[in-house]
C-alpha cells in the first residue's frame, strides 16, 4: 500500500495498513493512514449474479437460435418407434416398422417418401426400401404415423433406420 505525508509530500510504501498514526521520517509530521475502501459484498454478489444470469440468457439464446436454424433446414423429421417381427401367409418372417413423420415448423410441408435402410452388424447397408407415408401434406406442428412391413428377409439385419427421401436417395 502507498501513503504520502500530508506536510512534506514524501511517499512511503507500506506492507500493510498501520493500526495507529505514522510519523514522517523526513519532517516529523504524524498522520493517520486511511483504510482503503472495502468492496461491498452485497454489490459483488449482485454483480456476480448479473454476470451469471447474462451467461444463462446468452446460452439459451444460442441454443434457441441453433434449434431454429435446424428446424428451418430440416422442418420434417422421421422417427422410428418400434420394430417387430411378423410372419406372412407363406410362413416367412419380416420386420414391421412403426413410426411417425413430424412437422417441426410453423408452415405446411409436403411429406416426401420414406426410405427404410437395413444394416448388418458391421454397419454395411443390406437393403433399402422406399414407401410412401399415409399423408402427403403436414400442417404446422402436426405429425403422421406410419406402419410398414419390409419385403426383405430378416437374415443378418442388425439395425434399421427410417429416413426422409431426398433427391439423392
Amino acid at each position: 500500500m502507498k501513503t504520502v505525508c500530508d506536510f512534506c509530500k514524501t511517499e512511503y510504501a507500506l506492507d500493510a495498513v498501520p493500526t495507529g498514526p505514522v510519523k514522517c521520517a523526513v519532517c516529523g509530521h504524524t498522520w493517520v493512514v486511511p483504510r482503503p475502501p472495502r468492496s461491498n459484498s452485497v454489490l459483488v454478489f449482485i454483480a456476480s449474479l448479473c454476470a451469471l444470469l447474462s451467461a444463462i440468457v446468452f446460452a439459451v439464446v444460442v441454443c434457441y437460435t441453433d434449434e431454429m436454424h435446424e428446424i428451418q433446414n430440416h422442418p420434417l423429421v422421421s422417427e422410428l418407434n418400434e420394430v417387430t417381427r411378423v410372419t406372412d401367409e407363406s410362413g416367412a418372417e419380416h420386420f414391421q416398422i412403426t413410426g411417425r413423420v413430424v412437422n417441426r415448423s410453423d408452415q405446411i410441408y409436403g411429406v416426401p417418401g420414406l426410405v427404410v435402410v437395413s444394416y448388418d452388424s458391421d454397419d454395411n447397408v443390406i437393403a433399402r426400401q422406399r414407401f410412401m407415408p399415409p399423408a402427403t401434406l403436414l400442417d404446422a406442428g402436426d405429425d403422421v404415423s406410419f406402419t410398414h412391413v419390409l419385403s426383405v428377409p430378416i437374415d443378418n439385419v442388425d439395425k434399421i433406420r427410417v429416413k426422409l427421401e431426398t433427391m439423392g436417395d
